[in-house]
């Protein structure tokens, strides 16, 4: 049984999704379930994850957990379909990702899911990948890789959507590799889910991987499709966008604000307004009845004005599997339009599904054949730590200084020693697990290569170059400015090197060149610097244009990030535990 309490948003709608007139025929009503997962990233298992009211995390997620969901959801409404929010592959766990993320496809293929908007890490092999992994064969970049879960991979059986995702003038192409919207056929209603990625795909993803692509403004390009929609006479609209937002936790002066308001909070109106999804939103055409978000890995089930000013539902589900988001619509099927909408995120609590002995079977056998082919590789004993579990921050937050943070800053560091480097720098989007994760503590302590392969999954390699001290102080202030004014992504820095900066000032000038420390002694604008850090921020990633400036740029060949923590956790395990170190020194 399920224990979570069904909290649900419930709109009355008036929009009709046809282009004439509400019509006067008799109401044919039909009820619509959809369950959307985003951020999903290949977790196959389940993960912790701390619901609300519990004082510890629980086994949440895992593709055999969701499974029961959506064989309950059915077994209720047999007009249920199940879509995705994008990030369903990439930046995966070693289950999935050592095999290219091939069961995450097949895991999702099984469970029916019928379509997903596109995600930024379904780029980050490139899109000629990203093709393969829709349509299927071995003609991979990664044949190491490739094929090894099955040697006949045939593909997605649901479609990735995009309608802001276009070839570009020097591709020598038209149109898109992918559609913008998909309609479907839920109990004689006809569903449309029109697809959207965040149009700042190319700065977070290797740019050489979508070089051939343009990525426009999302609101614009669903907007676009809308009235080709509306001449279909679908009966109701739903986007599906891999972007998203952010709860208001704290005012101007850092004072907490909203502190009860989570995943589980119904028709939150406390989205931060300068939020992309809410900037979005409030220009998606009207006749869009729901928004399913995703990409900031948050918990929220908000209302966000539209053009005309009405309410509208917009939710993200967390991530890895820890929450679906439920929305169940009354659909009248006579005037094409939609009644009402309720909304809910509901907890897709492993351990109770287990317990009630309704894990899904099939998902089961995939997982176990999937944990087969890298067993040998994902159990090796790398370390024991001086903790149980080192943590990359409250709520995985990016914007705060975190312990494993620390650890992989200082692991950079050591790795480029040699090469003269003085500093190291991770960025806290490339830590995508606890080290280990809470389900997975060991009472020894020790820390495996599964584990270590959960942290950094990219395979992101080692790069030394040269900034001067003005440089370095640029870098830092991109922390909360230009394409990370809206979301700070703090940068992990390693042992010796320290700054502060300040909440209330201005961006741009958030940071004094003269409180930046190297050893206790301050930086010279002029001096330079070698730093150890990955291939991804090396190239400007994540909107760090600095690092493009940078001199005399060595890349360590065949170090990748899981040699380098892997190694420093060998030489260091016993002494590493939860603590953040203080480098980084927060003013009002």
């Amino acid at each position: 049984m399920r224990k979570t309490p069904l909290l649900l948003l419930t709109v009355a709608l008036g929009l009709s999704a046809c282009t004439t007139p509400p019509s006067t025929l008799t109401p044919d009503p039909v009820n619509v379930t959809v369950l959307g997962l985003n951020d999903f990233h290949g977790n196959l298992e389940p993960t912790g994850f701390t619901p609300v009211g519990a004082e510890k995390p629980i086994s949440a997620g895992g593709t055999e957990a969701i499974g029961a969901e959506l064989a309950a959801a059915r077994k209720a409404n047999a007009n249920t379909v199940f879509v995705g929010g994008g990030d369903l592959i990439g930046a995966s766990p070693i289950t999935s990702g050592l095999l290219r993320d091939e069961p995450a496809v097949y895991a999702l293929n099984a469970l029916g899911m019928s379509v997903s908007a596109l995600g930024n890490h379904e780029f980050d092999q490139g899109l000629t990948e990203l093709l393969r992994m829709q349509n299927g064969g071995c003609d991979s970049n990664d044949k190491a890789k490739a094929c090894k879960f099955d040697p006949n991979y045939r593909g997605a059986t649901f479609k990735w959507i995009g309608a802001n995702v276009q070839y570009n003038a020097s591709s020598g192409k038209t149109g898109s590799p992918f559609a913008p919207y998909v309609v479907q056929n839920v109990g004689g209603a006809k569903i449309a889910f029109v697809g959207a990625v965040t149009k700042t795909t190319p700065t977070i993803v290797s740019p050489d991987g979508v070089s051939m692509l343009t990525f426009t403004d999302e609101a614009d390009a669903v907007n676009a499709v809308v009235p080709e929609l509306k001449r279909q006479n679908v009966d109701a609209i739903i986007m599906l966008i891999h972007e998203g937002g952010e709860i208001v936790k704290t005012d101007a002066n850092g004072k907490p604000i909203n502190a009860d308001v989570t995943y589980a909070t119904v028709g939150c109106k406390v989205l931060k307004t300068d939020s992309p999804i809410y900037t979005i939103a409030k220009r998606v055409d009207p006749a869009v009845t729901a928004i399913i978000s995703g990409h900031t890995h948050q918990g929220y089930n908000c209302l966000v004005p539209d053009p005309t000013g009405k309410d509208r539902i917009v939710i993200q589900g967390e991530q890895y599997g820890h929450l679906l988001q439920r929305l169940d619509l009354t659909v009248d099927k006579a005037n094409h339009k939609v009644i009402t909408v309720k909304a809910e995120n509901l907890v897709v609590n492993y351990t109770e599904r287990e317990k009630a002995g309704q894990l899904d079977f099939a998902q089961t056998q995939i997982v176990t054949t999937a944990k087969s082919k890298v067993a040998a590789i994902s159990s090796v004993e790398i370390a024991r730590l001086g903790s149980p579990q080192i943590q990359r921050g409250i709520a995985n937050a990016r914007n705060t200084e975190s312990p494993l943070g620390d650890v992989i800053a200082d692991a950079l560091l050591e790795a480029g020693k040699d090469r003269g480097a003085v500093i190291g720098i991770m960025n806290p989007g490339g830590i995508r697990a606890d080290l280990p994760d809470s389900t997975k503590i060991k009472a020894n302590n020790a820390v495996n290569f599964g584990d270590v392969f959960a942290v950094n999954p990219f395979g992101n390699t080692t790069t030394i170059l040269t900034l001067t001290g003005a440089q370095i102080d640029e870098m830092l202030e991109q922390q909360f400015s230009g394409g990370n004014a809206e979301a700070v992504k703090l940068l992990q820095v390693s042992e010796g090197f320290t700054y502060s900066y300040s909440q209330s000032a201005a961006a741009g000038s958030k940071i004094d060149i003269a409180s930046i420390k190297l050893n206790g002694t301050a930086i010279s604008p002029t001096g330079t610097y070698r730093i150890a850090t990955n291939n991804f921020l090396a190239a400007g990633g994540d909107n760090f244009a600095a690092f493009k400036s940078a001199t005399n740029v060595v890349q360590l060949p065949g170090v990748a990030d899981t040699d380098v923590l892997s190694n420093y956790l060998k030489l260091k395990g016993p002494s590493l535990t939860n603590t953040v170190k203080g480098r980084i020194v927060v003013l009002p």
